[in-house]
C-alpha cells in the first residue's frame, strides 16, 4: 500500500524590508512633492518670474509697445551719468538714515518708559494709532498739514515761531526732512511693540540681579537690558532699512518727488520713469541698482551684526 506524500505549497516569498521601506519613502516624498508644488508654483510665478523677467528688461530699451531692443549695459551707464541720479541716491541715503535711527529710537524710548508702570498702555496708545494708516493716508495727512499756508504754518505763525512762511514740501531739503517727521511719527509705534515683546521675553533673574548690585536706570540700561535686546534690535534695524530703502507711496502721494525732483528717492524714480515716462528697460535698471543696493546694505548690516556679536562670545 503506497502512501500519497503531499507536497506542500510554497507562499509567493514576502517583499524584503528595504524594498518596503524604499517604496514607503519614495511614496512619502512624491506626496510631500505633492502638498509643496501649489505653493511653489505661484511663488515661482509671481515671484521669481517677474524679477527674471525685470532683470532682462534692465538690458533693453522698451517702450511697451514695441517689441524690447537689446542695449546692453546702457541703461546702467545711463543711470550713473544722469544728473537727477545724484539727487535721488542723496534722498534715499536721507531716507534710510532718518526713518532707521529715529523711528527705532523712539521706539525703544517709548517701550522702556512704558513698560511694568500702571497706565502704560494709554501712554503707548497715540504711538500705535497712527500705524494703522496706509503709506498713502499718511500721505494726504501730513500733506494737508505741511502744505504752503497749512496748517503747519498757521500754528507756527499764531505762536510766533520761526518757520510760519517756510513753504515745507517746496523747499529742498525741508521737503525730504518733513516726509521722515511724517514716516517716523508712523512707524514708532510698531518699534514700540517690537521692543515691548523683547522686554516681556528678557529673564527676571539678571535684572533683578544687577539691582542687586546697584545697578539702576542708565547703567541697567546699558549693561544688562541692552546686550539682551540686542538679537531683537538687529531684526528691528534690518527691517526698517529694508522698508526705507523700498519706501514710495508717502513720498509720492506728499510731494511726487518734486518740485523740479528734488525730493525723489529711488523708490519714486524707478515709478516715475517706467510707469509716466514709459521707459521700461530704464525703470528696470533703475529698480536692479535699488535692489542690489537694499540687498548689499543689508548684508552688510547682517554681517557687521553677526562679527559683533562672535567677538563678545
Amino acid at each position: 500500500m503506497s502512501v500519497a506524500t503531499a507536497t506542500p505549497t510554497r507562499s509567493p516569498a514576502a517583499p524584503a524590508a528595504g524594498e518596503r521601506a524604499g517604496r514607503g519613502d519614495s511614496g512619502a516624498r512624491w506626496g510631500a512633492l505633492g502638498f509643496v508644488s501649489p505653493a511653489a508654483i505661484v511663488v515661482l510665478l509671481l515671484l521669481y518670474a517677474p524679477f527674471l523677467y525685470t532683470v532682462v528688461l534692465s538690458f533693453t530699451e522698451y517702450d511697451g509697445l514695441t517689441s524690447p531692443q537689446w542695449v546692453g549695459i546702457d541703461n546702467f551707464t545711463r543711470f550713473f551719468d544722469d544728473p537727477a541720479m545724484g539727487t535721488s541716491v542723496r534722498n534715499t541715503v536721507m531716507w534710510v538714515v532718518g526713518t532707521t535711527v529715529i523711528p527705532v529710537a523712539l521706539g525703544l524710548l517709548v517701550a522702556l518708559l512704558s513698560f511694568g508702570i500702571r497706565g502704560g498702555t494709554w501712554l503707548r496708545l497715540p504711538f500705535m494709532l497712527p500705524y494703522a494708516l496706509s503709506g498713502a493716508g499718511l500721505g494726504v495727512i501730513w500733506g494737508f498739514i505741511l502744505q504752503s499756508g497749512g496748517a503747519a504754518n498757521d500754528v507756527l505763525g499764531a505762536l510766533g515761531l520761526p518757520g510760519a512762511e517756510t513753504s515745507f514740501l517746496l523747499e529742498e531739503p525741508w521737503n525730504t526732512i518733513s516726509m521722515i517727521v511724517a514716516w517716523t511719527w508712523q512707524q514708532t509705534g510698531v518699534n514700540t511693540l517690537f521692543f515691548l515683546v523683547g522686554l516681556q521675553s528678557i529673564p527676571k533673574e539678571p535684572l533683578e540681579a544687577a539691582r542687586l548690585d546697584g545697578a539702576t536706570g542708565w547703567r541697567l540700561f546699558r549693561h544688562v537690558i541692552w546686550p539682551l535686546l540686542a538679537p531683537l534690535t538687529t531684526v528691528v534695524v534690518g527691517l526698517a532699512l529694508v522698508s526705507s530703502l523700498k519706501t514710495f507711496d508717502i513720498v509720492w502721494v506728499m510731494t511726487q518727488g518734486g518740485p523740479g525732483r528734488n525730493s525723489e528717492t529711488l523708490a519714486v524714480t524707478m515709478y516715475r520713469d517706467a510707469f509716466v515716462a514709459g521707459e521700461y528697460g530704464y525703470g528696470s535698471a533703475v529698480a536692479m541698482v535699488l535692489t542690489l543696493t537694499t540687498g548689499a546694505v543689508t548684508l552688510a548690516y547682517l554681517r557687521r551684526q553677526v562679527k559683533a556679536r562672535e567677538d563678545l562670545s
